[in-house]
């Protein structure tokens, strides 16, 4: 993709005030500068080349206070709100050597998914198409299936839902 679409682009979907800010924060002042995309000043993103987005929205750690561990990946689809505060860690501290950290398969977040605010996405989970993550739910464990609200800790379906109706190219 041409640079000046790019640009285009975020300033139609940031702002120009926020294209400044985050220009600003990321590459005069160098927070999360190894970042290709915009993050906020009191986000981390960790090993964004292991982040695979789907589409070029959402920016992983663009809200306040997100975390973006993704040691073993992190898949993202169309079309997926992240809240502010979410925890997505892909792997977690071996517990025989807290300076290792453990293999597992990477987090793969679906198609048409919300994850709500403080909510926290542990290593190796699935979540399938439409899946919704209540605010504060911590999720240890995968859900493929899809068309269900989680919520709780640890996470649970409390709810069945339908397919997405809503337009998928946001």
């Amino acid at each position: 993709m041409k640079f000046a679409h790019k640009i285009r682009r975020n300033i139609r979907y940031i702002g120009i005030k926020n294209m400044i800010y985050y220009f600003f924060i990321q590459r005069i002042l160098r927070i999360n500068s190894h970042v290709p995309w915009p993050v906020h000043h009191s986000s981390i993103v960790t090993d964004p080349d292991k982040i695979l987005l789907r589409h070029w929205r959402p920016y992983p750690g663009y809200l306040p206070g997100q975390y973006f561990q993704a040691m073993n990946g992190i898949e993202i689809g169309r079309n997926v709100r992240i809240g502010p505060s979410v925890k997505v860690i892909s792997a977690s501290h071996n517990l025989l050597d807290y300076d290792k950290h453990d293999d597992a398969t990477p987090i793969i977040i679906g198609d048409n998914c919300w994850l709500a605010a403080n909510a926290v996405i542990l290593p190796g989970v699935e979540l399938g198409e439409h899946t919704i993550v209540a605010a504060g739910a911590v999720v240890n464990k995968s859900f493929p299936e899809g068309n269900c609200i989680l919520g709780g800790v640890p996470a649970k379906i409390i709810k069945k839902i339908k397919t997405y109706q809503g337009n998928s190219t946001w």
